[in-house]
């Protein structure tokens, strides 16, 4: 009875929905789904359970905020209809275009980021240090995702797990194709005893040569991007400005 009230009655109630909540979930989709979160970064701490939470009360919740909306506006019954049914909508699509977006933007992150990491994992190794070193030399020097990452990938070989086994959750959370190249490359380094140094700095080298053909066609798009201003905003403006006063006297004239 020294227990709190909302431990003792809440608290079992609130496992057992959590409990029951999972069971309804097919195991594949489950696993697919962590997946992602694990790729996005599990955004705002959220496990598997509370992202599922989170859409059952979007769909439950939104759809009515909406229709409140439209009758307190005076809307017709057409009008509240459409505005829950595009609310339905919104909170059906919102959770996992906001998954996909973040999971984009951390694998942009990574890619980013992976040039300098590679330079920096190079030099340690050239210093006489371990690769688990170098891995903690980058985790103390640099910041971003790819050092959280590593960071979680010695944590994990400090717990016991393998080093192969770690590095491939690295890959499985990050969705960068240079980087699971990378990381299969160490691994079969690794296995067959080859120096990592030579490894990394191809590595490097091929990574900086991505780096400059991406740029180069980021460039080469640009004037195509350009194009669609030019014709909307600035060519409608430069022909007011040259032909405005020609119209204005061709008018004026006509009318004398």
């Amino acid at each position: 009875m020294a227990t709190p009230l909302v431990k003792r009655i809440l608290y079992p109630l609130w496992r057992e929905f959590r409990k029951g909540f999972n069971k309804k979930m097919d195991g594949d989709k489950q696993a697919k789904l962590g997946v992602k979160l694990l790729q996005a970064g599990n955004p705002f701490g959220m496990t598997l359970f509370e992202y599922r939470l989170i859409q059952l009360l979007l769909v439950l919740v939104l759809p009515v905020i909406a229709g409140g909306w439209g009758f307190l506006m005076g809307f017709s019954f057409g009008g509240i209809l459409f505005s829950g049914i595009l609310a339905l909508i919104i909170s059906i699509v919102l959770p996992p275009y906001y998954i996909k977006s973040k999971i984009h933007a951390r694998s942009k992150s990574a890619l980013k980021e992976l040039p300098d990491v590679l330079d920096l994992l190079t030099v340690s190794l050239e210093a006489g240090l371990g690769f688990d070193g170098a891995l903690s030399k980058v985790v103390l020097k640099k910041e971003g995702v790819l050092s959280t990452e590593f960071h979680r990938c010695l944590e994990e070989i400090r717990l016991g797990k393998t080093r192969r086994d770690s590095l491939r959750g690295v890959r499985e959370r990050l969705v960068v194709d240079e980087l699971n190249i990378l990381i299969s490359s160490i691994l079969q380094a690794e296995k067959l005893g080859m120096g990592l140094v030579n490894v990394l700095r191809v590595q490097s080298e091929e990574v900086r040569d991505q780096r400059k053909q991406r740029a180069e066609q980021e460039a080469m798009k640009a004037p195509v991007k350009m194009l669609f201003p030019l014709v909307l905003f600035i060519f409608p403006s430069l022909f007011i400005v040259l032909l405005g006063p020609a119209i204005i006297q061709f008018i004026e004239s006509f009318n004398k």
